[in-house]
């Protein structure tokens, strides 16, 4: 027999599952946000943190680790609340936008690379080259500007003004 009761009242102080849940987005939005930014692929961070941590809490609540369904609906609403609410401020103002969403970073301009930029992001100039490769460009020095965009993918546009492999510029995801 189920009781209805347990089901829907939640267990945990629902102040509890908001701060609880508060702390790992923003915490796990940091962490991938500056150390794991070109290892995110085509999804953007906030897309695949949303979805992970939706899927662990609603998991939880439906796997009865929760007593009540009540405290898994509070932490997903708490998770998502945090996703809209950082949009929101990405859109709203730009200085908000430049710390939710930065910008991309050139690591080569004219040919050169930009060493200090490429130690920012770890990337050692084997990984350049390989990125350059994917995309058609077989010298450095053809390329005018290689970028590693926000969402950790490469972005070149040649001399000529167009991207690697005579196509426009195009990016290619970072593997």
């Amino acid at each position: 027999m189920v009781d209805w009761r347990t089901v829907f009242t939640p267990d945990t102080p629902l102040l509890e599952i908001v701060v609880r849940g508060s702390v790992m987005y923003l915490t796990l939005f940091f962490l991938l946000r500056v150390l794991l930014k070109r290892e995110s692929g085509t999804t953007g961070v906030t897309d695949l943190l949303v979805i992970v941590l939706i899927a662990d809490a609603a998991q939880n609540g439906m796997a009865s680790n929760y007593t009540s369904l009540a405290d898994g609906v509070v932490l997903v609403a708490t998770i998502i609340g945090w996703a809209y609410l950082l949009d929101a401020l990405a859109y709203r103002w730009p200085a908000a936008a430049r710390v939710i969403r930065p910008g991309s970073l050139v690591l080569v301009r004219d040919g050169r690379m930009l060493r200090r930029n490429m130690r920012r992001e770890l990337v050692t100039e084997e990984e350049l080259y390989a990125k350059l490769r994917e995309q058609g460009v077989d010298d450095i020095a053809d390329a005018r500007e290689v970028r590693m965009e926000s969402d950790g993918e490469f972005s070149v546009i040649t001399r000529s003004g167009q991207g690697g492999a005579g196509g426009t510029s195009r990016k290619r995801r970072a593997a």
